[in-house]
């Protein structure tokens, strides 16, 4: 087992950002860290790096205690953060001959090590520019670069793809594909299509809470019993009266005149929302039922958990 989060909490004052949770990530895995924004998923990170104590609750990284054993867990760990800190001043390949010396790296294991990052990431034609100059899509390889540059056994990156074009994506989703062939990668995203093309398992958070943790394809058949409609009116629909209407499991608000309404498991609402049309006197303008996606999940989950 490579990374192991155990009953983690941390409190800031009277506001619990991380509350008892619990998961583990095993070598080899590719495990997508999801949640809206403020849910703690870049305070978890920070503490599973060392960046930030634990109010309590443990965490430990290729069998070291994030607490007691802070510089063995920074040997074993790289860790990209959501905002990259790069030395823009320097060139691309003094910073990266700077990380590895911060890591103990010397002479010529120092130089071929760093060689072989800037080949790994796609940098060869970059090394010699200042970081300034680089576009956001190369100064994210260039971070993923520093984070590999020890060769951790665990890796972890925060929104590594926030920001980046299409184009972009692409590049830094195979790079992260290749580099996880032997390492265990923990990564957060708001970007659903990459753990879609990236991971086998999804770790959900919400408000401190872990709402979620399952393979991908789990999570997709449990939700296949859900049928979910997207329902327009011409006039603008009370939705606590949709909400009444027998098999409705959930009923979200996308504009005044347009809803997102859940059946129960197994439930047909069509007829239903006709028939409530019909003796409303509204205008029923669309009915579209939604594929099962990750990001269907992904708000069920967390609206789910909102509510209780």
């Amino acid at each position: 087992m490579s990374l192991s989060v155990n009953n983690l909490t941390k409190v800031y004052g009277h506001q619990t950002a991380v509350n008892n949770i619990s998961f583990s990530v095993e070598a080899g895995e590719i495990v997508g860290f999801l949640g809206p924004n403020g849910a703690g998923k870049s305070t978890t990170m920070k503490i599973a790096t060392g960046f930030l104590p634990p109010t309590s609750g443990q965490v430990v990284v290729d069998g070291f205690d994030v607490a007691t054993q802070p510089l063995e867990v920074k040997r074993a760990t790289g860790y990209l953060p959501e905002h990259n800190p790069l030395y823009l001043d320097l060139y691309v390949h003094e910073y990266l001959r700077f990380v590895g010396g911060l890591y103990g790296m010397r002479g010529k294991k120092l130089k071929m090590r760093v060689e072989e990052m800037i080949g790994m990431c796609g940098l060869e034609h970059e090394q010699n520019k200042k970081i300034e100059a680089l576009s956001k899509g190369f100064r994210q390889r260039v971070g993923l670069a520093q984070a590999l540059l020890h060769d951790p056994s665990v890796l972890i990156l925060d929104e590594p793809t926030s920001g980046l074009d299409p184009n972009q994506l692409m590049e830094i989703r195979k790079l992260i594909k290749t580099i996880s062939a032997n390492k265990t990668v923990i990564f957060s995203t708001h970007i659903m299509q990459e753990v879609q093309a990236l991971c086998d398992r999804v770790v959900l958070i919400n408000r401190g809470n872990l709402v979620a943790d399952d393979k991908l394809q789990n999570l997709l058949q449990k939700r296949q019993g859900l049928v979910t409609v997207v329902v327009q009116f011409e006039e603008p629909v009370n939705v606590a009266l949709i909400t009444t209407l027998p098999d409705v499991a959930d009923v979200e608000s996308v504009s005044e005149t347009t809803l997102r309404v859940t059946a129960k498991a197994g439930a047909d609402i069509r007829p239903a929302l006709f028939r409530f049309a019909a003796d409303n006197h509204l205008s029923l303008v669309g009915l579209k039922q939604e594929e099962s996606s990750l990001e269907n999940i992904f708000k069920d989950l967390t609206a789910e958990h909102t509510k209780a």
